[in-house]
């Protein structure tokens, strides 16, 4: 089957669709033992799309003891590494071959343009997986600098029971993230999806079974984070935690690990990324396009979203002006729409947070350039419009907290060093932007922002080749890059006496 192209080609693959509900646990699908569901409602019109596995402490208990059995069979983990290659192949294949099915899942769940969801989030999976599963055989270990009669061997080994709690602004793609290197490196892996768009990863189980997966290396627990969350943090048999979402969950989980058995705990948390335009940037258009682009591109639900704009104050009327024409032409629409630039908040309570949101920096005192109503799209659904603000004080809340919504904050600036000390004025340091012409500037404001990504004359460049993470309270460790293996393997030292 064609990829749909029209909206009533996706509505009608939606009617055909069989949603997968029930916790996929030891290579079958079941129910949560005490037998309770959540409401699964999709944002784009507040329609029930079904009930999903409500799975608690005693879910958790059996996945992973369903995961620690096959670890400790041996039978992936101690599978040779182009094995495992070969597998994760075939499941990146069956992502492809289901490709716009999973992308049509995210889109009824997160309310995300089906376009973007197919061509960006789908592809970005395959890619991934593919990308994790072509390395996994060319790691090679170390051999110490020794004295002929000793040798030092310097091997990596799986971690075990890896826990991967993920988000919902893009559900499988960051379970991708996580999910492949962990399995490339001979982990077994309990996922927990937000209990706000799970349908992806139930689907996703069953495409790992068919990929030839052992039964137990792969399980997924839907569920709250209170309910399921909290006890696969605090598991005492699993080795390794790691989560992207908000700072104060990640906060959470690291006290969750160090409360139980201090497993390896990595966490990938908010951003307020600032996007610093210089009068000599290259082409102002462009930038300006950027700059809309990247804080209204997934609704603004997005952690590296473009969220303060620090421009030159000698060209800031200029650009905004540019910027917000761009921003008028990213109206939200129905998300089958394939072209469609921006589609529904996730839920009505993130779409109430945006709102608040904005009507706290209009009551600060920042200056309403476009936007700030909801978007009458369909009845029901969570839109908002894209919203500008200027003349934002660095004190106010709009540009100082995580929003994750079409929310933009202009601040002007006088000079470099008051743009650097500007865009690091903030507890967060996941991503940043520089635009200018001067090869010495960039690297100079690349080198003094405290990011983990910093683009040049773009917005989230890079691909699976680079490692992707924060600084400061952003979080630790990387996804992407052969540096997230980092994440799922312990370093062993042997040392051998070669003297008789």
């Amino acid at each position: 089957m064609s990829t749909p192209h029209l909206r009533e080609q996706w509505q009608t693959l939606a009617a055909s669709l069989t949603l997968r509900t029930r916790a996929f646990i030891d290579g079958r699908h079941v129910d949560a033992v005490s037998g309770a569901t959540f409401d699964c409602v999709s944002p784009i019109d507040g329609r029930v799309l079904a009930q999903v596995a409500d799975c608690g402490q005693l879910d958790i208990d059996h996945a992973v003891a369903a995961a620690r059995r096959s670890f400790q069979s041996g039978h992936w983990s101690n599978l040779k590494p182009s094995r495992r290659k070969h597998v994760l192949l075939r499941l990146a294949a069956l992502v492809e071959q289901h490709a716009d099915e999973l992308a049509l899942l995210e889109t009824l769940d997160m309310g995300k343009p089906v376009g973007e969801a197919r061509n960006v989030d789908i592809a970005g999976v395959i890619r991934c997986i593919q990308w994790t599963a072509e390395a996994v055989d060319k790691l090679y270990g170390e051999v110490a600098p020794t004295g002929s009669n000793e040798l030092g061997l310097i091997t990596r080994e799986p971690l075990g029971v890896v826990g991967a709690i993920v988000p919902w602004n893009f559900p499988l793609l960051m379970a991708a993230w996580k999910i492949a290197p962990a399995l490339a490196a001979g982990n077994s892996v309990v996922l927990k999806p937000s209990e706000k768009s799970p349908l992806s990863a139930l689907r996703f189980a069953e495409l790992v079974a068919e990929a030839g997966l052992p039964e137990g290396v792969f399980n997924v627990v839907p569920g709250n984070g209170k309910g399921a969350g909290e006890p696969l943090a605090l598991h005492m048999d699993v080795d390794g935690l790691v989560f992207t979402g908000s700072t104060a969950v990640g906060k959470r989980l690291l006290q969750c690990a160090g409360l139980s058995n201090m497993k390896r705990a990595y966490m990938e948390c908010g951003g307020k990324s600032p996007n610093l335009v210089f009068a000599d940037a290259p082409n102002l258009d462009k930038a300006a396009e950027a700059a809309a682009s990247g804080i209204f591109y997934n609704q603004g639900e997005v952690c590296t979203a473009a969220s303060r704009l620090l421009v030159e104050r000698s060209i800031k009327d200029e650009f905004v002006a540019r910027v917000i024409e761009h921003g008028r032409h990213m109206q939200p629409r129905h998300p089958f729409e394939p072209d469609a630039p921006m589609g529904a908040l996730v839920d009505e309570a993130q779409a109430a947070r945006v709102l608040a949101y904005i009507e706290e920096g209009t009551a600060e005192g920042a200056r309403l350039l476009l936007g700030g109503k909801r978007a009458e799209v369909v009845a029901g659904g969570c839109y908002i419009e894209p919203t500008v603000f200027d003349e934002v004080s660095p004190q106010q809340r709009i540009a100082r907290e995580e929003i994750f919504g079409p929310v933009l904050s202009v601040i002007a600036f006088d000079g470099e060093s008051q743009a650097l000390q500007l865009a690091n004025d903030s507890e967060y340091g996941l991503a940043a932007g520089v635009w200018t012409r001067d090869i010495s500037r960039a690297h100079r404001v690349a080198r003094g922002l405290r990011a983990g990504s910093v683009w040049v004359n773009q917005w989230d460049g890079g691909d699976m080749s680079a490692p992707f993470g924060g600084y400061k309270q952003s979080g630790n460790g990387r996804d992407k890059s052969l540096h997230a293996f980092d994440k799922y393997t312990e370093m062993k030292a042997t040392w051998i006496n070669l003297a008789d």
